[in-house]
């Protein structure tokens, strides 16, 4: 999840008659509260140790008088990951949601590797999104500086997936 994506997250959220909002994914964690006295928890990998929040329920029973309403506390930004400065060149971005395969299959090599020439339109990697396999092309003439995904990973819509020189 990035940064733009919370804002949007709590925009909305504020904006919402909710008094608390919480989210989690494989690797993200986010709550949100406007009740006072409560911090937001900032966004965190999986591996927290954090329990699982419960769903959230609409009260039952009419509120008498009108709650104060707190801003809601800023989730503290997330610096990017800075490139690592070897790796130069143009990023390849994910065109749709999937997962990504380096290699046609387990036992065949990957299709590309760094510091591997590369043509125009050359198959870089694959991405399976709902049981279809997704060619991604080089979008152009270039020498692979770096992979930025794992075989098998989850990747996002405009996600990095090689740098091309």
């Amino acid at each position: 999840m990035n940064i733009n994506e919370i804002k949007d997250l709590m925009a909305q959220f504020d904006q919402s008659s909710l008094r608390e909002f919480s989210y989690k994914n494989q690797s993200d964690e986010l709550t949100f509260s406007k009740n006072e006295g409560q911090a937001a928890v900032p966004v965190t990998p999986a591996v927290s140790t954090a329990p699982l929040a419960a769903p959230l329920q609409a009260a039952s029973a009419p509120v008498l008088e009108p709650a104060p309403q707190a801003a809601p506390t800023a989730v503290p930004e997330v610096a990017p990951e800075a490139p690592t400065p070897a790796a130069e060149g143009d990023v390849v971005e994910s065109p749709l949601v999937g997962v990504a395969y380096l290699a046609a299959g387990p036992d065949k090599p990957a299709f590309v590797n760094v510091g591997d020439q590369v043509k125009k339109g050359q198959t870089l990697m694959i991405i399976e999104a709902m049981k279809v396999m997704n060619e991604v092309p080089a979008p152009k003439d270039g020498v692979i500086t770096e992979v930025l995904v794992q075989n098998e990973e989850m990747v996002e819509f405009g996600k990095g997936l090689v740098r091309i020189k």
